[in-house]
């Protein structure tokens, strides 16, 4: 996550390296050097490990009491037994007091913005036709469908005989084209999801009956698309994939407008910009 630009630029000083005195404050509320400690150690716990957690862990502290000022404007803020059954869910282990308060206040910021999201973006958004044909042809990079597809694939080809592929009128008419300029073409047909990660990046979005550019000496060609009976119950999911990250790019940048109007001050110099 990206550092903050601070609202109003007050004092700073510099504090002793791995003081427990306060580091810096949002809107009034001190965050500490163990308070980041903490956060650092959640984000491990949570597979967490970059080279600039603290500078990480001290943003997320800081967005987690800028969501949750913004939350009691609806009454969104959940209570301490919604906390607890979500932290539950995430199996953190054994955790000090320190992080266990930590912990719930990133839940309470987390399900108190989903919450906010859910009420005031959620509603206002509209998904168009072509934001489901982008997410249809992510999730078909990225993972595949469940289409069944017969393709033709050549390897070892030449750059100089791959030019000469024209567009063939029938997966036949590729056979024989491939054959006529020595290639020994290979025809199967696989599920999409069934392909291993390269080749599905190659065919997911090609048209039908056009050679792919040569990669590797190899190209494909894609014959013949069919839908599963699985795949009608993509769409549903396909559309609320496309509606959730629409609302939450939305959200996001909100969440930057309510970080400008906060007053941040940084009063330890390994946390400013």
């Amino acid at each position: 996550m990206r550092k903050i630009f601070t609202a109003a630029m007050l004092f700073c000083f510099t504090l002793p390296a791995y003081s427990a005195s306060i580091v810096a404050s949002v809107n009034g509320t001190p965050i500490t050097d163990a308070d980041i400690t903490a956060r650092t150690t959640l984000m491990a716990k949570q597979g967490n490990t970059s080279t600039n957690n603290r500078q990480i862990a001290l943003q997320n502290i800081i967005d987690d009491n800028v969501k949750l000022a913004y939350a009691k404007n609806f009454n969104a803020v959940p209570d301490d037994e919604t906390v607890e059954k979500e932290l539950k869910k995430m199996n953190l282990g054994e955790l000090s007091e320190t992080e266990k308060d930590m912990a719930k206040s990133a839940m309470r910021a987390e399900i108190a913005w989903q919450i906010i999201v859910a009420r005031t973006i959620l509603p206002t958004v509209e998904i168009t036709d072509a934001d489901i044909a982008a997410e249809r042809t992510e999730i078909a990079k990225e993972q595949g469908l469940p289409i069944e597809m017969t393709i033709i694939r050549l390897i070892d080809i030449p750059a100089d005989v791959a030019a000469k592929l024209t567009k063939p009128s029938s997966c036949d008419d590729a056979m024989q084209m491939a054959r006529d300029l020595g290639g020994a073409p290979q025809k199967f047909t696989a599920l999409q999801y069934e392909l291993a990660q390269d080749v599905r990046e190659r065919v997911a979005a090609l048209p039908k009956l056009t050679w792919s550019p040569v990669v590797d000496r190899s190209v494909f060609l894609v014959c013949d698309t069919k839908k599963t009976a699985e795949y009608g119950k993509l769409d549903d999911m396909i559309e609320q994939n496309a509606l959730f990250k629409q609302s939450m790019f939305i959200a996001d940048q909100q969440l930057k407008q309510l970080r400008r109007k906060a007053v941040v001050v940084i009063n330890d110099d390994r946390y400013k910009l």
